[in-house]
């Protein structure tokens, strides 16, 4: 098959959306399909960052159209909001319609949810901007992406829901399809910590360092467990910001406790997270949860929020703890247990470690090409 990939981000093997894209065209191509992209690097680099995300369905209408009219396309796997235009005008007139596949990566109409619920709890305040564009035309596009699709991929069953019963997308066009972590990170040596009552524990938070990832309850609840346990330690990896930043948000005594690096490739991790093993995910909204399956492949325990993304991939007290959204004092009472019994907290990261040897991209993305084709051939033998 020949298939066209559409991201409205830039190429990066080290982002979220980005990188789990790429990896999956790797499997892709491994499997003897022709993959091409679209994405941020094909728009002129004059324009801005926002005129790119506003310009882009643009872009890609044009480019898909020029596309399929000089070679055969099978498969368009367009990311919410890319194709919408496309899908609702120029695939009519296609003569070789491609199958267009529109695939979520959190879908934004529930984020939209929790930046409301930051809002009316007086946590954040919005610019008069924001209905204009992120809460509103943005979910417009998303919906109509949808809409069009043929095939609708959702990272977790509550960003599913949401689609089916608010937006009025066919259940049977909608099908859960996670993603999967690095080659690099699957069946590494599970790292049999001390369980020793005074051997040192490390917790870890993997992401930005921002509201949405939840630091106004992190940070309470990591200054408590720190100022009460000498023998804990805090990385934070991958905060796209400075150190001082994080630095000022917790008492000075312990700032020789905590690490801060703003950047890391996945080929880093194994080595960032020795001497790890908790990871702390107090996320406000997440469609998936990536940084979680990497922290357990290795070898680590999640401590995350019971939301849309973590429930997909956390058992409660099997292979992590799941904490209520915006209590700062869960997360600290689930950090504190494993802390205080480390045969509990030995137990949860081994099962965790298993749990996270699921996600493979090449049992993932076999199970898209078996959709692809299924539906290929019921469009070229209807009954």
């Amino acid at each position: 098959m020949n298939i066209l990939l559409i991201l409205h981000h830039y190429l990066d093997r080290n982002a979220g959306a980005a990188g789990a894209t790429l990896r999956l065209a790797e499997q892709y191509e491994r499997k003897g399909h022709k993959v091409c992209f679209f994405s941020f690097e094909n728009l002129p680099h004059r324009l801005s960052e926002k005129a790119e995300s506003s310009v882009f369905p643009w872009f890609v209408a044009s480019h898909i159209r020029k596309l399929v009219s000089q070679h055969p396309i099978d498969i368009i796997e367009a990311m919410t909001g890319d194709a919408w235009i496309w899908g609702n005008g120029w695939k009519k007139f296609s003569r070789n319609r491609p199958l267009l596949v529109t695939q979520s990566h959190g879908l934004e109409h529930t984020v939209h949810l929790q930046v409301l619920e930051d809002a009316r709890q007086g946590r954040l305040k919005l610019s008069w901007k924001y209905p204009l564009w992120h809460g509103g035309f943005r979910l417009w596009e998303v919906a109509q992406s949808l809409r069009c699709a043929d095939l609708v991929f959702m990272l977790n069953r509550q960003d599913a829901t949401y689609a089916i019963k608010q937006l009025g997308i066919s259940p049977a066009r909608i099908h859960i399809c996670p993603n999967g972590i690095s080659e690099a990170l699957l069946n590494l040596p599970f790292p049999d910590s001390p369980v020793t009552e005074n051997a040192p524990i490390g917790i870890v938070q993997m992401g930005r360092y921002t509201a949405q990832k939840g630091i106004e309850y992190g940070v309470p609840a990591l200054n408590a467990i720190l100022s009460r346990y000498p023998n804990v330690k805090v990385s934070f990896l991958g905060t796209l910001c400075s150190a001082d930043q994080v630095y000022a948000d917790f008492d000075p005594s312990i700032h020789d406790r905590i690490r801060v690096i703003p950047t890391y490739t996945n080929e880093q991790l194994p080595d960032l997270l020795q001497g790890h093993h908790i990871k702390l995910l107090p996320t406000l909204a997440e469609g998936f949860g990536l940084v979680i399956v990497e922290a357990m492949a290795c070898g680590l325990a999640p401590v995350t929020t019971a939301i849309q993304g973590p429930l997909e991939i956390v058992t409660h007290g099997h292979d992590g703890l799941l904490v209520p959204v915006r209590d700062a004092l869960a997360i600290e009472q689930a950090l504190e247990r494993l802390i205080c019994d480390r045969v509990y907290l030995k137990t949860l990261k081994y099962n965790a470690y298993q749990t996270a040897q699921r996600y493979n991209w090449a049992d993932i993305a076999q199970q898209r090409l078996t959709l692809f084709e299924n539906l290929l051939e019921q469009r070229r033998h209807p009954e």
